[in-house]
C-alpha cells in the first residue's frame, strides 16, 4: 500500500515505512533525464565496443564515462530533493534530509 502527497510519498512494505521526496522542479527532472539518456546512449556504446571486439582501453575508458554520468545525475536528483525539502521547511524535513544522506552515503 503506498499512499501519495504533493510533493513526497510514504511506501510501507512489511513493517518498514520509507518516507521519499518528489522532485516538483521540472527544470531540474528535465535536467537530470537529459542525463541519465546521455548515461543510457554511452552504455549502449559500450556493448556495441564489446560486440566489434575493441580494445579493452577503449571500453573502460566509455564504462568510466557511463558511471560518471550516472553518478553525477544521481548527485544532481540527491541535491535537488535536499534543497527543495531544506527549503519548503517541511515537518518531515528532518526524516526526507537523513533519508538523502543514507542515499548520498551509497554513491561515494
Amino acid at each position: 500500500m503506498a499512499t501519495k502527497t504533493k510533493a513526497s510519498t510514504t511506501v510501507r512494505n512489511s513493517n518498514r515505512k520509507k518516507t521519499g521526496y518528489i522532485l516538483s522542479d521540472q527544470d531540474q527532472t528535465d535536467e537530470i533525464v537529459k542525463r541519465v539518456k546521455r548515461a543510457h546512449g554511452q552504455l549502449g556504446a559500450v556493448a556495441r565496443m564489446l560486440e566489434e571486439g575493441r580494445t579493452c582501453d577503449e571500453i573502460v575508458t566509455q564504462m568510466a564515462a557511463v558511471t560518471k554520468a550516472v553518478n553525477t545525475a544521481a548527485f544532481a536528483l540527491i541535491s535537488a530533493n535536499l534543497k527543495e525539502c531544506v527549503e519548503a521547511g517541511r515537518p518531515d524535513a528532518k526524516a526526507i534530509t537523513t533519508n538523502l544522506q543514507k542515499l548520498f552515503n551509497t554513491l561515494v
